[in-house]
């Protein structure tokens, strides 16, 4: 861990946060190689965080040994630079394992993912979470979406019981139970948003004080995500509203279409912009030839 507690609170409390792909070769196999590149590529733009193997990331298609391999190439390429922030989750005791092994890299922090499959009482989420965030001292960040979502009362008692849990990442997109929870804990945490394309929930996440977002299509329109982040920040809704309505709402009809599009679509992207990362790997599946034309004469817009 190389950013302090404090530091790193910082960091994803205010400025973008990018969530990179994560590349495969034609085998399907990680390409370091490539990976390296398209991290290197990312922190020469402005952002305050880097999430490696996230849901972007494909976090619940990699392996745990993958996943060391990873988030250790990740540390090791952006080298201080920024904070490295990667994934845990499905169990308790295989959150705990991923959790091991992105602190013995040198991870700053991680995103605690939903439990597999069950269903999930209030108090079980909390019992789970605090389990994970116990077993590691790196910093943790809850992702509040799936089968995982914890009401204001139970974030509260999770905050209470685990000092190293630093945020809460809002995948759900119910501004009216997101801010209750900010109202309620306050700024004992950083709050992100976390929906699929959130720059369509921007606006409304900072009118309850969620200043920053995890922004996927970084990883094909770079420039675009910065200049549509900064504007926000400024209060600028003029270049708001053109950017939202050239890209962000067509693009999410498109990735309406298929269920995973939110991550398929993202690698169509960056292949589209000449930074391949092959393919996504099953259950997901990558968009037609025919879609990808569609996403072409969006990125071409706002070039």
């Amino acid at each position: 861990m190389t950013f302090s507690r404090q530091e790193v609170t910082k960091a994803i409390g205010d400025g973008l946060l990018s969530f990179p792909i994560t590349d495969f070769d034609s085998q399907g196999r990680f390409d370091e190689a490539s990976y390296r590149k398209r991290l290197e590529w990312f922190i020469s733009h402005e952002i305050s965080a880097v999430f490696v193997a996230g849901g972007t990331g494909e976090f619940f298609n990699l392996s745990l040994d993958e996943y060391r391999e990873i988030v250790r190439v990740a540390v090791e390429v952006i080298d201080g630079r920024l904070p490295v922030i990667a994934s845990a989750g499905l169990s308790v005791e295989t959150g705990k394992a991923f959790a091991k092994a992105a602190e013995e890299v040198g991870a700053d922090g991680i995103l605690l993912m939903p439990p597999y499959l069950t269903e999930c009482p209030q108090d079980g989420l909390v019992e789970y979470a605090r389990q994970i965030c116990d077993a590691t001292s790196v910093n943790v960040i809850y992702y509040n979406r799936g089968n995982g979502i914890l009401n204001a009362h139970s974030v509260q008692q999770l905050a209470d019981q685990c000092p190293n849990l630093v945020g809460l990442k809002d995948g759900k997109g119910d501004i009216q139970a997101l801010n209750k929870i900010v109202k309620t804990v306050g700024d004992r945490l950083v709050y992100i948003g976390g929906v699929p394309t959130a720059e369509i929930f921007a606006e409304a996440y900072v009118s309850i004080g969620v200043n920053t977002y995890s922004s996927a299509v970084f990883n094909f329109v770079p420039e675009m995500a910065v200049k549509f982040y900064k504007e926000l920040r400024k209060g600028n809704k003029n270049v708001v509203k053109q950017i939202t309505n050239d890209f962000f709402i067509p693009f999410v009809d498109l990735r309406d279409r298929k269920a995973g599009y939110a991550v398929s679509l993202i690698k169509a992207g960056a292949d589209i912009v000449g930074r391949p990362a092959g393919s996504v790997r099953a259950p997901l599946t990558m968009p037609t030839q025919a879609e990808c034309q569609e996403l072409k004469k969006l990125i071409d817009r706002v070039k």
